[in-house]
């Protein structure tokens, strides 16, 4: 059952309704809390109603999903084009930092259960957040995937071990200051 606690919804864009509410459903109860009637419910809606904008949970995922790379791909972008001596670890940072920031959607985003080749929105999302990666380090076709792709397992692995709790910050250690010393580099 949701937590979410807006005002019953009453006109508008529902769909978009639907999706700011299981966004927060999702950072605070994680995906098992995401259900498309209690979706309703926290909206103040009629069951069905959901229904008109996701014919399934899986639906509803996915377009969580879109949502996110979408949202990361904007930040990512905007950081990218305020730091240009260092565009590729101002990146990493907020690459890091988003996934602190939005573990479960984060999580989701990377769902080996949300398989990309079976969902084309989801497919184009995920390819606008890598292209945003690819045009930073620059290079021609081969060479800029490359390095765009080491680049990312770096800070995507740096994220995953954070979020995991795998890395122990000591006493005092600053996130920040220590996911800017790792990423420095890129």
């Amino acid at each position: 059952m949701s937590t979410y606690t807006n005002a019953p919804y009453h006109h508008g864009n529902l769909r978009q309704a639907l999706l700011e509410a299981a966004l927060i459903i999702l950072e605070k109860e994680g995906q098992n809390g995401l259900g498309l009637r209690d979706l309703a419910r926290a909206v103040g809606v009629s069951a069905a109603a959901p229904y008109r904008h996701f014919d399934s949970r899986a639906a509803l995922l996915e377009a969580l999903a879109v949502t996110g790379f979408q949202r990361f791909s904007a930040a990512m972008e905007a950081v990218a084009s305020t730091e240009p001596a260092q565009p590729m670890a101002a990146m990493g940072k907020t690459y890091v930092l988003f996934a602190l920031d939005n573990a479960n959607l984060f999580r989701l985003m990377f769902s080996p259960e949300l398989k990309r080749d079976n969902r084309p929105g989801l497919r184009m999302a995920a390819d606008a957040a890598f292209d945003t990666l690819r045009q930073a380090v620059g290079g021609d076709q081969r060479s800029g995937r490359i390095k765009a792709l080491a680049a990312w397992a770096k800070v995507h692995g740096l994220a995953i071990l954070l979020l995991d709790g795998q890395i122990a910050l000591r006493a005092g250690e600053d996130t920040e200051a220590l996911i800017a010393e790792i990423i420095g580099g890129l």
